[in-house]
C-alpha cells in the first residue's frame, strides 16, 4: 500500500511510498483512510524524525475489519479516528477506543480535522466549566484549535473574545462576541484564557485572568519563554496557570465519546469547520503554508488511489 514517509535528506520532507500493510493488534481495527489532516506539531516532528518514519494522527475513513477482540465500531462503519502515528496512508491500524462513528452528513474531510485540534479545544475548555455566562479569551483563534474552541465556548453560553493576528484571519472566526487583533487589545478580565503563543502573549494572558480564573497553556508557537512573578497575581488572587497535553489530559476510554461528541456537533451544525482541502500529493507544498500561518483553520488531504 501507499503511505507518507519522512525523507529528511530528500527534495521534500516527505514522500508517498510503498510500505507494508498494517498488522492490527487484537484491540485495533483496520481502517481505510479517506482523508487526514496536518497539525503544526507534526511539521516539527517531520523535521526531527529519521528517514522512513510514518507520520499521521488525524484520520477519517471506513472500518475494513473490526478489532478482533470485539471492541469498537463494526466493519463498514464510517469513522473519525486518532492514531499515534502512521495514519497518513491508504490503510491504518487504529485502537478501537480511539474512534467514533460519523453522522451520515459529516464528510471524511470534516472528520479528519477533528481529533487533535478538536480534542484540544474541547478539553481545554473543560478547565473553565461550567462556561455559562463566563468570559473566555482564546488566543490563536483563527488556527486549528482556536476556531473550534471559540464556537464550542459560545455554544456553552460563554462570552468569547477571539484574538487573531490580522483582520484577514479574523474573517474565518465564528461565534465570538468580540474579535481583536493582538491580545493587548482584549478588554477586561476573563474566567478562562486559552493560550497557545507563549512569550509576551502568555504574560498578557496572565495579566487578564480574573481572580480564581484559569490560564490553560496548550502551545508555544512563538518559541519564546515567559517570565512569571508571584506579584503578577496580586490583583487577581488564586488564579492558576494550567499546562495541557491532549493525549494524557483525560482517560484513554474518553477518546471515543469525545470524538463522537465533536462529530455530532459538526453534524448538527453547531461546529462549522474552516478547511483548506486538497490531495495528499499536495502535502509537501501545503506544509510550509501552514507553518507560515497562511492557512486559516485546518489543512485537510484526501487519500487518492494510484
Amino acid at each position: 500500500m501507499l503511505a507518507v514517509v519522512t525523507t529528511p535528506d530528500g527534495a521534500s520532507p516527505v514522500e508517498i511510498r510503498e510500505v507494508a500493510e498494517p498488522a492490527p493488534a487484537p484491540n485495533e481495527a483496520l481502517v481505510e483512510v479517506r482523508a487526514f489532516s496536518l497539525n503544526r506539531g507534526e511539521l516539527r516532528l517531520m523535521q526531527t524524525r529519521p528517514e522512513g518514519w510514518r507520520p499521521g494522527q488525524d484520520i477519517g475513513g471506513v472500518v475494513l475489519r473490526a478489532a478482533a477482540d470485539g471492541s469498537g465500531p463494526a466493519a463498514a462503519t464510517r469513522v473519525v479516528a486518532l492514531t499515534d502515528n502512521a495514519g497518513w496512508a491508504e490503510r491504518a491500524a487504529v485502537p478501537a477506543h480511539r474512534m467514533a462513528a460519523l453522522p451520515d452528513n459529516v464528510r471524511f474531510e470534516e472528520a479528519a480535522a477533528l481529533p487533535v485540534a478538536g480534542l484540544t479545544a474541547l478539553r481545554t475548555l473543560r478547565h473553565g466549566a461550567p462556561l455559562l455566562g463566563k468570559r473566555v479569551l482564546v488566543t490563536g483563534a483563527a488556527g486549528g484549535v482556536g476556531h473550534m474552541a471559540v464556537q464550542i465556548a459560545a455554544r456553552s453560553g460563554a462570552h468569547v473574545t477571539a484574538v487573531v493576528g490580522s483582520p484577514e484571519r479574523g474573517r474565518h472566526v465564528r461565534g465570538a462576541d468580540a474579535i481583536v487583533q493582538g491580545i493587548e487589545a482584549a478588554q477586561g478580565r476573563f474566567a478562562l484564557v486559552l493560550e497557545a503563543a507563549g512569550g509576551a502573549s502568555l504574560a498578557a494572558a496572565i495579566a487578564r485572568v480574573e481572580a480564581r480564573g484559569t490560564v490553560v497553556i496548550f502551545g508555544n508557537s512563538s518559541g519564546e519563554p515567559t517570565s512569571v512573578n508571584f506579584r503578577d497575581f496580586a490583583d487577581h488572587p488564586n488564579a492558576r496557570v494550567q499546562s495541557f497535553s491532549y493525549f494524557t489530559s483525560e482517560p484513554e476510554e474518553q477518546f471515543a465519546p469525545d470524538l463522537g461528541l465533536l462529530a455530532a456537533l459538526v453534524g448538527e451544525g453547531s461546529l462549522k469547520l474552516a478547511l483548506v482541502e486538497g490531495s495528499w500529493r499536495d502535502l509537501a507544498r501545503v506544509g510550509p503554508e501552514l507553518r507560515n500561518r497562511h492557512v486559516a483553520g485546518k489543512a485537510v488531504f484526501r487519500v487518492e488511489p494510484g
